[in-house]
């Protein structure tokens, strides 16, 4: 449709009509009327509201978005077609790892392609519209939805989300991809305490130094819609927030998309204290230039009321109104309002071998080794009895909590990817243990009594499995246990205090490491866990995340060297939780622990923890063995551009990855500076014994921030580059910008 006749249509069509597309409803409004008047009655809206609404929250599936759509448009009086919007954060059928994961891959190309083919997949199943990427930068993991961000970063956050957009989007004019809506908008992963849905207090400069770039980056990729995020800022939850969407977004950025609010945000603001009413919050959020209303009754029932009080103007409507319908326009609705869903086409695209053979790919890259004592991996095929134990051995719940589109029958488990490798006389198989105590925490989620009670083993069945486990160890050469946290025990509201295994399993590693056996530690989580004790009682660690529907096969091609492990880490694991949170990137003080002025205690030190982590930022282990020498700089005066180049050698028999990292130190600034600061980052490949140089240009635009007066400048002066295979592990050398 021509914008001119889009602006036509918009102009015939009643109050009532243009509010209906500002609302989102679940799909339990669009059953068969009879079946959906207990909605109705909870949210206090009538059928006309649900005859008239704009988009459809969470229903995918080409069959149920066709039938609702026919449904729809026959008694749409202008034919307006429904958006169908879902959660689809990291594989539709197909599930890649966690974000977090991806985050450890370093290697935003491959997560494009990745997102290329969810996009295919979603788009196949009727979904017009994706609530990804999260770009949330995450710096405590005690914060449940860590495992959706990519990291602690701005830089790699910002590489990610620009990869994840494109890859969502591409070819999206020509109707291809689907729309990308970016999350948290802003800042929500600062939550205080790393608890859900929690306040967040930033500096200005903090803000837009650490925590903007990554949304900044996905608006300069295009994305489609932004969302809003529950925290305040400011003092003002976003979603009614003026300075966050109107000033920033909307005029520094010139972001001209949706903007949706998060699940019930703007009646929340009522629950926050700064609206008493929803009339009230209608006005907050529509003055905000918050579009759509996500499951609530404040648009459908206010903004009518507001606009006829004279209490908001109708241009403002008006402009948000064209918002949603220049989007349905631009993803072709209105030609065709399925964008060619189908039962054929998922059963083209869905899972595919190529699919499989992309998520193993990712799935490879994202696991990190973080431990390998005596070299005791990588393994070698049928050559000594293996045992596999633990509750993430042949479970297929390796997708996480945010794949709620994909099939746990699809995934692989680590036993069925070791039985690629060992064959019955040389793989030995128990649970050995449960994956929790106590399975209380799942009514929270909706379990009943009789669900919470089959959920995990019999007393008698965990002495069975601990006896059975006990014995076949004593049988074995090498143990891998594959623990981690239950599924429900990350991801949204999955908060945690105690963010280290489960005590049970914790015991039954005790237990079982002790009996002088190689011992091989897989973590399955959605967050860094504090693994020091672990790291004292195995000899192999490989931190796996939620690893998809290909994990298994991915994490046995590592375990027995097909696969080189290249994964990074994109978050500083803790040594204890109480240092969270962590980061790398911190601001120098006046009493460093390096401190030649003040000694003892008196420097900023823990009394009982060490102040670094336990494994710190961009650190991961291979098979082989990378050095790195004569870092040089075309220059030690810059004034423009400068060029870092290092040489890497793989001095093993083993080709590889290597990530090569580049960082800054500001040494003096008008404001105090970060300690370093990632600017740049390359992953290489090395063939065994193979020599490179590698290089980097350095721009004074990266050497940009927030000084003393806000503005977003470089100041001249003295510079440290570093430059390594994690943040701590480097060579350095001065420059002075001038």
């Amino acid at each position: 449709m021509e914008e001119q006749a889009l602006k036509a249509l918009l102009k015939s069509l009643t109050w009532e009509e243009k509010i209906g597309q500002l609302v989102q409803l679940s799909g339990d409004f669009f059953h068969a009327n009879e079946l959906a008047v207990g909605p109705q009655k909870k949210l206090g809206i009538d059928q006309q509201t649900v005859d008239l609404v704009g988009s459809v929250l969470n229903v995918t599936g080409a069959s149920q978005t066709r039938e609702i759509q026919d449904r729809y448009l026959k008694k749409s009086r202008h034919k307006i077609p429904l958006l169908f919007m879902a959660d689809i954060i990291y594989g539709y059928r197909t599930i890649y790892p966690i974000p977090l994961g991806l985050g450890a891959t370093w290697n935003p190309e491959l997560v494009e392609q990745a997102y290329e083919k969810t996009a295919e997949e979603s788009k196949a199943a009727g979904a017009h519209v994706t609530f990804a990427p999260m770009v949330d930068l995450v710096r405590d993991a005690r914060w449940g939805r860590t495992l959706e961000s990519t990291g602690e970063d701005p830089v790699l956050n910002a590489a990610f989300a620009k990869a994840m957009v494109t890859g969502l989007q591409k070819d999206l004019i020509n109707g291809g991809g689907i729309a990308s809506c970016v999350k948290h908008f802003a800042a929500y992963g600062a939550a205080e305490g790393g608890r859900e849905y929690n306040t967040v207090d930033l500096s200005e400069r903090r803000l837009r130094q650490d925590h903007l770039p990554s949304y900044k980056a996905a608006v300069d990729a295009g994305c489609q819609l932004v969302m809003t995020s529950f925290n305040t800022y400011d003092g003002m939850p976003v979603t009614g927030n003026e300075f966050l969407l109107k000033d920033i977004l909307r005029k520094e950025w010139g972001f001209d998309g949706v903007i949706i609010s998060d699940y019930a945000a703007i009646q929340e603001l009522i629950a926050h204290g700064v609206a008493t009413n929803d009339r009230e919050a209608a006005k907050l959020a529509i003055e905000a230039t918050t579009d759509i209303d996500m499951k609530t009754a404040c648009y459908a029932k206010e903004l009518e009321p507001l606009l006829k009080a004279g209490e908001i103007s109708e241009d403002l409507v008006n402009q948000s109104v064209y918002r949603v319908l220049k989007l349905k326009n631009d993803l072709g609705l209105f030609e065709d309002p399925y964008r060619g869903a189908s039962q054929e086409q998922e059963d083209l695209v869905f899972v595919t071998e190529e699919n499989r053979e992309l998520a193993k790919k990712v799935s490879s890259e994202a696991v990190v080794l973080l431990q390998n004592k005596n070299n005791v991996l990588p393994l070698t095929a049928n050559s000594e009895k293996v045992l596999l134990v633990g509750p993430y051995g042949n479970n297929q719940d390796l997708i996480g909590l945010w794949a709620v589109h994909g099939d746990r029958n699809d995934v692989v488990t680590i036993k069925k990817g070791l039985e690629n490798y060992l064959d019955s006389d040389h793989l030995l198989f128990t649970q050995g243990c449960d994956m929790l105590a106590d399975y209380q925490f799942l009514g929270e989620f909706g379990a009943t009594k009789d669900q919470i009670e089959q959920s995990g083993l019999s007393a008698q069945a965990k002495a069975a499995e601990l006896k059975k486990a006990l014995t076949l160890a004593n049988e074995a050469d090498t143990i891998i246990f594959a623990l981690g946290e239950h599924t429900m025990q990350s991801g949204e509201a999955g908060s945690r205090t105690d963010i280290t295994l489960p005590k049970i399993q914790k015991d039954f590693l005790a237990e079982l490491s002790v009996l002088n056996k190689k011992t091989i530690l897989v973590v399955i989580s959605g967050r860094p866990l504090v693994l020091t004790k672990e790291t004292e009682q195995v000899d192999g660690i490989i931190q796996a995340w939620f690893p998809g529907t290909e994990g298994g096969n991915a994490i046995a091609d590592i375990i027995f060297g097909k696969t080189n492990p290249s994964g990074r880490l994109s978050m500083s694991f803790p040594y204890t939780v109480g240092q969270l949170p962590l980061y790398y990137s911190e601001f120098k003080t006046g009493r460093p622990l390096t401190s030649t002025t003040h000694k003892g205690r008196f420097v900023s030190k823990y009394l009982d923890s060490p102040n670094e982590p336990l494994f710190p930022f961009g650190f991961g282990l291979s098979y082989s063995e990378v050095i790195y020498s004569d870092l040089k700089l075309s220059t030690e005066k810059m004034t423009d551009e400068l060029t870092v180049s290092v040489k890497i050698k793989n001095i093993s028999g083993k080709p590889c990855m290597e990530t090569v990292q580049l960082y800054t130190q500001d040494v003096t600034g008008s404001v105090v500076r970060p300690v370093k600061e990632l600017k740049a980052f390359q992953k290489v490949a090395l063939a065994a014994g193979e020599e490179k140089t590698v290089c980097f240009s350095l721009t004074r635009e990266a050497l940009k921030f927030y000084t003393k007066d806000m503005t977003f400048t470089a100041e001249l002066g003295d510079f440290i580059v570093f430059v390594g295979a994690n943040v701590h592990d480097t060579l350095e050398q001065h420059f002075e910008l001038i």
